[in-house]
């Protein structure tokens, strides 16, 4: 068993050992690539103030990526194969680069409504005497005496309580234990009995059937954990669901799904999967490189199931190294004691705003104002960093922030900015040897996916769901939709009908912010080989987030790799600036740092800028909670809509672990349960009312057979009783793929004659469904869903025409052109 899985969780830091470089879940994409041509044999390399001149290849497209492949095994293999706390390398000659240990920072969240946090709960729990089993029940994220929701939904336990829940949590922290001892195999119901009394046989059912369906044991991509995967795990069929999106929450859905008894289609508009993980592999003049684009950070290794995924695959972790030297714009260290000031400056300020949050609102709930503006009002008031270095310090602490949650601190909510940080996972902050897309070719493989397929829209109802996708029709039913926060925010895919309000409300609420990076591949390691990370100063507050941080990958790359970040206002000026000039001020600020210690910065075999904000599949790089928003949001994103016919997955419908790879994984597997019950509870539906809706259905499909009015997919049936073309009608949209005649489902609405009238004169379902939503604000319902005053409408219609000739009467049809 790993020493990962048997690690407590780490408390929260006291303010005087403050961690520091929050969580990444980096997701910029390829703009361009960059390769310097060679340099003139007439200039020397040795100048720093010399850019090497760069041509622009290829641009990258995401449609068209010249090259997504991973890095060879063979040159993964030849990596040290130990790479946690990996020896030293030597650095290059001259003077040794100054250290200061920063441990990343946890963020400072205090609950606002009065009642005990999660993190003093957990503390407190943690502080009995638990046992192994115990520990890594939570670190997965397990109450340590009580049920989670999910539990509790599924009827884990006949009573909530008591003795025999106690007994429940112990089996179920065994079970799970005990698979997670060895991930590598698939532990069956008889392996989880061996150690467990016969009596207890019941609760070993139910924990273990949880545990099974809700992909808390039994996941991953190791051999024997894949072949059962690839069927019914019950040999029962349960159902059609398409998946939009084949990033970490769609790939992992799609993989539970196919367990639990359904058959899975996954949609991607992009040619390669992942989404915002990638990997792009950088070469030239013998060297290589792995270099992630997106997703690149392992933030938190106790409890993550990536690192269940690497262990599977036998992939070594490399720890992030905490030691992390700043640097001032003229390349001299920072002094240590300036530094030591400045950031404990800068955690007092952090806590009077948590201090000052609780007490504001606690008496006037809805208040919430940015955290930059607290800040600085803190900083004014407190006559914090006053002295130009001191404010460049601090500066640089703010564009870490502003990294950790993609946005400016302007736009970040002071009430509920860091509301994720009581559950943030525990223990070390890895690398993945050779990227994080091992880990996408893995769950990618042997599934159904449709790439190039960009989706327009998904229409549902109350029979199933219409998926248009690049030209092609989708039926099936149930969808997942998987896309990032800032596609739904863009409006990219349409929904009939509309989606609730309240979604609505929140996609607008929640952030979607900004990170980009620069992936630079030298000819050899110039840093030297003791650091993961190095940052720099910047004079100008408003690009203090421009390279502010580098990220060595030597260690697992496979070649002299840097990383720059560029966060905050910086980020969004960078997508305006020219590949060439991004790659020249990076090199110009790396020999600012080192060419006065006599350390030459080569130039570069190839580069690769990102621009997240101007792709269009993901619109920028991940959430965070914006002014005006709280977790809640995150929470309804994740609702599903349509009596449980459209679901929603992705890191920004994870309250828990937002804007993180293994956030996104997570949902994943959730909503491939929540699925799997809902499909459960449809089938279990009574027969009479199944035949009572059947006998509803047939007559008002008997109605539609002479309507009124018809055009292409709809059909209008008129008042009887009124002339007048204000007067109600009833509309039904026909959903189906036409060239295989197939009718998926019904929608209906409410409209005036007039206005049916009126879209009799347009050409095309998809104008007349825009019509519909955007000019006459109609919303589409199932059956199911009409209206008072549509039943009435259609109880007059059946009166009227059963009068009609003893009802033998066939109504004529104006069919519209």
């Amino acid at each position: 068993m790993e020493a990962t899985d048997n690690t407590l969780p780490q408390e929260e830091p006291s303010d005087s050992n403050p961690n520091d470089i929050v969580s990444d879940y980096s997701l910029p994409e390829s703009d361009a690539t960059l390769s310097p041509t060679p340099p003139d044999e007439s200039q020397s390399t040795e100048n720093p103030s010399s850019a090497p001149q760069v041509i622009i290849d290829t641009p990258v497209s995401d449609s068209l990526e010249d090259s997504s492949e991973p890095v060879p095994e063979d040159t993964i293999d030849e990596q040290p194969q130990n790479l946690v706390d990996p020896p030293d390398e030597p650095g290059p000659a001259g003077p040794s680069l100054p250290t200061r240990k920063r441990r990343r920072r946890k963020k400072f969240f205090t609950e606002i409504n009065g009642t005990p946090s999660v993190a003093k709960n957990r503390r407190a729990g943690l502080a009995k005497e638990v046992d192994i089993e115990s520990r890594i029940a939570v670190s997965v994220g397990f109450p340590i005496d009580s049920l989670t929701e999910e539990e509790i939904e599924a009827n884990v336990v006949p009573t909530v309580g008591g003795a025999e829940q106690a007994n429940y949590i112990v089996v179920r922290n065994h079970i799970l234990a005990r698979w997670r001892s060895n991930v590598s195999v698939w532990l069956t119901r008889e392996h989880a009995l061996e150690s467990i009394r016969s009596e207890h046989k019941g609760l070993v059912d139910s924990a273990y059937n949880f545990l099974v369906e809700h992909g808390y044991i039994n996941f991953g991509v190791g051999p024997a954990i894949k072949e059962p995967k690839l069927r019914s795990f019950d040999g029962v069929e349960r159902g059609n669901v398409v998946i939009v999106g084949a990033g970490l929450a769609g790939l992992i859905a799609a993989r539970q799904l196919v367990f639990l008894g359904f058959k899975v289609v996954v949609l991607e508009g992009r040619a390669r999967p992942g989404g915002r993980v990638k990997t792009k592999k950088m070469k030239g003049d013998g060297a290589v490189a792995a270099a992630d684009l997106g997703g690149s950070v392992l933030t938190g290794i106790n409890g993550n199931p990536l690192g269940v995924l690497a262990r599977q695959l036998g992939l070594p972790l490399h720890k992030v190294r905490d030691i992390c030297p700043l640097y001032l714009p003229d390349g001299e260290a920072v002094d240590s004691e300036i530094d030591s000031k400045v950031e404990a400056s800068f955690n007092k300020l952090l806590d009077r705003v948590c201090k000052l949050r609780q007490a504001v609102i606690e008496e006037v709930k809805s208040v919430d104002v940015a955290l930059g503006t607290v800040l600085e009002a803190f900083r004014q008031v407190y006559g914090v960093a006053e002295d130009p270095e001191e404010r460049m310090l601090l500066d640089w602490h703010l564009a870490n922030l502003e990294y950790a949650n993609a946005s400016l601190m302007s736009n970040l909510s002071m009430a509920y900015w860091d509301q994720d940080d009581p559950y943030e996972m525990g223990g070390d902050h890895c690398f993945i040897p050779g990227g994080n897309e091992t880990f996408i070719r893995a769950l990618a493989e042997d599934l159904p996916i449709f790439y190039n397929r960009t989706v327009e829209s998904i229409i549902y109802g109350i029979d199933g769901v219409l998926v248009y996708a690049g030209g092609q029709e989708f039926c099936a039913d149930m969808v997942l939709c998987t896309v990032p926060l800032g596609v739904l925010k863009k409006g990219s895919i349409e929904f009939f009908p509309e989606l609730p309000q309240r979604k609505r409300d929140a996609i607008q609420r929640l952030g979607f912010g900004l990170l980009n990076k620069v992936a630079i591949l030298f000819p050899y390691n110039f840093w030297g080989g003791d650091i993961d990370t190095f940052g720099h100063l910047s004079e100008d507050p408003s690009m203090r987030g421009e390279f502010f941080l580098f990220y060595s990958y030597s260690s697992v790359s496979g070649g002299a790799l840097l990383v720059a970040l560029v966060a905050g206002d910086a980020a969004v000026k960078f997508e305006l600036m020219s590949p060439v000039e991004s790659v020249r001020r990076v090199l110009n600020t790396l020999r600012g740092i080192f060419n006065p210690k006599g350390i030459a910065v080569p130039d570069p075999i190839q580069a690769v800028c990102t621009r997240w904000g101007k792709d269009n599949f993901t619109y920028g790089s991940y959430s965070y909670v914006a002014v005006g928003s709280s977790g809640d949001d995150y929470d309804i994103l994740a609702e599903s809509v349509g009596d449980g016919r459209v679901f929603f997955a992705g890191e920004a419908t994870n309250k828990q672990y937002p804007a993180t790879m293994h956030g996104a994984f997570l949902s994943g597997m959730r909503e491939a349960a929540n699925i799997f019950r809902v499909a459960k509870r449809r089938s279990l539906s009574s027969p009479d009312k199944l035949n009572s809706v059947t006998e509803e259905e047939d007559e008002l499909n008997k109605l539609f057979d002479a309507p009124d009015l018809s055009f292409d997919s709809f059909s209008v049936l008129f008042d009887p009783g009124s002339d007048d073309v204000d007067s109600n009608s009833l509309l039904r949209v026909k959903i189906g793929i036409e060239k295989f005649e197939i009718v998926c489902f019904y929608l209906y609405a409410l409209i005036s004659k007039r206005h049916a009238m009126e879209l009799g004169g347009v050409d095309g379902d998809v104008n007349r469904m825009r019509m519909l939503s955007e000019q006459f604000g109609v919303s589409w319902v199932g059956r199911k869903g009409l209206s008072d005053a549509a039943r009435s409408l259609i109880t007059c219609i059946k009166l009227a025409r059963s009068n009609n000739n003893g009802g033998n009467q066939v109504q004529s049809n104006v069919t519209a052109s």
